[in-house]
């Protein structure tokens, strides 16, 4: 085997490896939950079913059905009555999302990660 085929081969070898680990999109779940448990957990519940702060496990259900994708971003990063706003927080590099259908938006890794998990905690009824 020549050096070329040989490199060849190492480089395509690295390449189905890579393509093999998780990306940030299949960790997101598992890290969403690990952020929810640091930043709002202490307001809104390791469940997420409130405390001192609303419920969040049935907006879905508050928005016939759908999870609210933009308003629940838009809270994260405005704040709002005590909820405190994310915008000035380290959240990690921006990643673009599409969140409506053919409009990317850049959103920071951590609130994403955090939004995707409040997706998997709706429950369909009270």
């Amino acid at each position: 085997m020549g050096r070329r085929t040989t490199a060849l081969t190492m480089m395509l070898a690295s390449l189905g490896l890579a393509a093999c680990s998780p990306g940030p999109e299949r960790s997101v779940p598992a890290r969403g939950a690990m952020l929810f448990q640091q930043t709002c957990a202490a307001c809104h519940g390791s469940d997420g079913r409130g405390g001192s702060a609303p419920d969040l496990t049935h907006l879905a259900m508050d928005a016939r059905g759908t999870f609210p994708s933009i308003e629940v971003l838009a809270r994260m990063h405005d704040g709002g009555d005590a909820m405190p706003a994310f915008r000035d927080l380290a959240l990690g590099p921006t990643v673009v999302v599409e969140i409506e259908e053919g409009i990317g938006t850049p959103v920071p890794e951590d609130m994403l990660a955090i939004w995707r998990h409040l997706e998997t905690i709706q429950r369909p009824d009270l």
